[in-house]
């Protein structure tokens, strides 16, 4: 049986470490780090998340900056907040939550903000520092996913990684941070012919499509780490009941491989602990101390 990566217990552990550094900050710089997230509409997946991170934020000793807006806020309005948060001296990091109401141009909004302060890595601009090797901010979701590869494997280098899915938020950047450690990197998507036997071939495999169970135990090499970014919910075995399950099958899979992250449980909790991570880091180079 594979082992479990305890994707939870990681990011307690690098929650703690940042607090310990939001302590040092402060310490130094006489101030608390700041996050600002917007939040523009009532979606209810998305005020649980700005919930959850708000209260994350404050667990870590940072300042936690709320920026709620009715859904029918003008584009120009919403530009002008992120301008404002950008000169704003008391906000490191900022992050706009998706997806924004109908009528709103989410890349334009993005676009806006100060790529020193983007935090979530969404910006052209730092996924242009990502690629040419730059200080920047990686997305949230594939940095989460290389500590916990680092953590189970040590040195990268000269191991076969595959990427399944190719979004700008996870795949892109997964193979980038994944080149950087000196990996050998394939991106598979949808188009990408004999699936299961390119699969195969990978010392890493890093599900991110978005279907459920789609990669089976027999898709992967004896041995190999799987990171399973997919959430999906699912009819559950009792009627009417749900259940969350990965983009891979993880009973056969588990049967196969080496070590496998879980859902729930693995991948998920990172997000908001390497949001923290990326606002000490952006507090820290805004005030000369990285």
């Amino acid at each position: 049986m594979a082992d479990i990566i305890d994707g939870k217990a990681f990011a307690a552990d690098l929650r703690g470490k940042v607090a310990e550094g939001v302590a040092e900050f402060s310490a130094k710089a006489g101030r608390k780090p700041g996050l600002a997230v917007v939040l523009v509409g009532e979606d209810p997946a998305s005020q649980i998340y700005v919930r959850n991170k708000h209260k994350a934020t404050v667990a870590a000793g940072m300042e936690s900056f709320e920026h709620r807006l009715p859904a029918d806020t003008t584009q120009e309005d919403l530009l002008a907040l992120v301008a404002q948060l950008n000169a704003d001296p008391a906000v490191d990091g900022i992050l706009v939550q998706l997806p924004l109401p109908k009528g709103l141009d989410e890349n334009a909004v993005i676009q806006a903000i100060d790529p020193d302060k983007d935090v979530d890595g969404f910006t052209t601009a730092s996924a242009g520092r990502l690629m040419t090797g730059l200080p920047g901010f990686v997305a949230c979701t594939p940095l989460g996913c290389l500590m916990l590869l680092k953590d189970r494997l040590g040195d990268l280098s000269g191991k076969t990684a595959v990427i399944i899915g190719r979004s700008n938020i996870v795949g892109k950047p997964m193979a980038q941070l994944l080149l950087r450690e000196s990996c050998t990197v394939t991106i598979a998507h949808s188009r990408t012919k004999d699936l299961p036997d390119v699969v195969r071939a990978a010392d890493i495999v890093v599900a991110a499509v978005g279907r459920p169970e789609m990669v089976k135990g027999d898709w992967l090499k004896p041995g190999a780490t799987v990171i399973d970014v997919g959430i999906n919910r699912v009819p559950a075995a009792d009627e009417g009941k749900t259940k969350l399950v990965g983009d891979v099958d993880f009973a056969s899979a588990s049967e196969t491989v080496g070590a496998i992250t879980p859902v729930p449980g693995g991948v998920g909790p990172m997000t908001i602990a390497c949001l923290l991570y990326n606002t000490l880091e952006a507090a820290n180079r805004r005030e000369g101390l990285a």
